[in-house]
């Protein structure tokens, strides 16, 4: 019968299959071209199911949580993040923008960690982000941490160097390195490098 549609141009279901058969070879080309890039787009089970893995350097508590399916957010779920991501100063919690947990999402799928990420600072209150900056020249005054969209990370056996230039190739948002302390600062303002 498929045989029959390709022999018969007057068939209505020929000009589907020609149509179909066109947009196979123009994603083959593509993929030729940009193959990083064709694979992502054909990569819809991690758009399906977004997944991610946290360990607390602070307070050793761990999370691996599916965060989003079919496009929708788990409230669930987005609270465990929340709440495993909260400042472990003063237990203040705050919710975690979800354009910051799907950056760190596309930045696994980068980097296939076989650890969770280690979180040494996701929010930030206002009275710990001023306590840090009494002690350390390198916190922000309007920290993005504060806000609940920005994260400093490392994976342990991925080369944090090479963790910096995988944010940094997504062009995502904001992107620190710290060598010295071993950790990639994440968030999604506007792109820059520090």
């Amino acid at each position: 019968m498929l045989y029959s549609y390709f022999l018969k141009p007057e068939h209505s279901k020929t000009h589907i299959l020609r149509r179909d058969f066109i947009k196979l070879g123009l994603f083959s080309a593509a993929a030729t071209l940009t193959p990083f890039s064709a694979l992502a787009a054909s990569n819809t089970k991690s758009d399906v199911f977004k997944n991610l893995a946290f360990y607390n350097t602070h307070t050793r508590e761990r999370l691996a949580v599916c965060y989003c399916r079919y496009g929708k957010y788990d409230p669930k779920a987005l609270a465990k993040i929340n709440y495993i991501l909260r400042d472990h100063r003063s237990n203040e919690i705050k919710e975690i923008e979800p354009r910051l947990l799907d950056l760190l999402h596309e930045l696994s799928l980068k980097t296939r960690p076989n650890a969770p990420f280690h979180v040494i600072s996701g929010y930030r209150s206002p009275s710990t982000n001023k306590m840090l900056r009494k002690n350390s020249g390198g916190v922000a005054k309007k920290s993005m941490h504060m806000l609940g969209k920005a994260i400093d990370i490392r994976i342990p056996g991925y080369n944090t160097k090479k963790l910096n230039l995988k944010a940094k190739q997504m062009k995502a948002g904001g992107v620190g390195y710290y060598p010295k302390s071993d950790f990639v600062h994440v968030d999604t303002g506007r792109v820059r490098y520090w």
